[in-house]
């Protein structure tokens, strides 16, 4: 009887340590109505640390210019406009976020992931093709896709690599919303090839196995996108 007793006990920890896990890999929950970022505040916490009650104005809780397409004259004929805790400071331990995506004909919005967050995606506007790609599963990186149209909606669970390409001739606009209130982007492409200082070039052959003529030309590529 006490054997299986202590075992009770120990599944009831192990769930205790699993959920407290789910937790703390959350956005902080709000303790009170809202707690409004105080950008100002030289205090370092995880998050934003609260302004004042008797500060709090409806500005703190707006934004606005949503409807104006982005400008999508560049290499990848993409604009992302964040609307985040840094543009909306009310967002501060709420927990949500969103994003305008416009894209030009055949724009690309590369390969990327939210390490802070799960993306759902409506288009509003053309057809996107879009995708995520699952971690390591055995030897097997699955690769999720879809053809989007106007009203179509796709879920990109938290953390994993996904994209969104415009493949017709006519411009896509779609609105995302983000389950942070800063989901954070880390771009593949430039994380790896845009680091500063540069990942190795032994590193980089080995992983990719290309010949490392590749590589640099791929760095100095970035650099350059990087500092005109």
């Amino acid at each position: 009887m006490t054997a299986k007793i202590l075992l009770v006990i120990a599944a009831l920890f192990a769930l205790q340590l699993a959920t407290s896990r789910v937790v703390w890999a959350s956005d902080p929950s709000p303790l009170q109505d809202f707690c409004v970022a105080d950008n100002s505040s030289k205090v370092f916490v995880n998050g934003f640390v609260c302004k004042s009650m008797d500060d709090v104005k409806a500005e703190d809780f707006f934004t606005y210019g949503l409807d104006k397409p982005g400008n999508t004259i560049n290499k990848l004929g993409s604009n992302v406009r964040a609307v985040n805790v840094n543009t909306i400071p009310g967002l501060n331990t709420l927990g949500i976020s969103m994003a305008r995506i416009d894209f030009g004909p055949r724009g690309l919005n590369p390969p990327h992931t939210h390490p802070r967050a799960t993306e759902i995606l409506t288009v509003l506007e053309g057809e996107l093709y879009v995708g995520f790609v699952t971690s390591n599963i055995g030897q097997t990186n699955r690769l999720f896709t879809k053809i989007l149209k106007k009203g179509d909606v796709f879920v990109f669970p938290q953390g994993l690599v996904h994209f969104q390409f415009n493949r017709g001739h006519t411009r896509a606009t779609a609105i995302a919303a983000l389950s942070s209130q800063n989901p954070g982007t880390i771009t593949i492409a430039n994380a790896v090839f845009g680091s500063k200082p540069s990942i190795s070039d032994e590193v980089l052959t080995k992983a990719f196995q290309v010949d490392w003529k590749i590589v640099d030309r791929l760095q100095a590529q970035f650099w350059m996108d990087n500092n005109n």
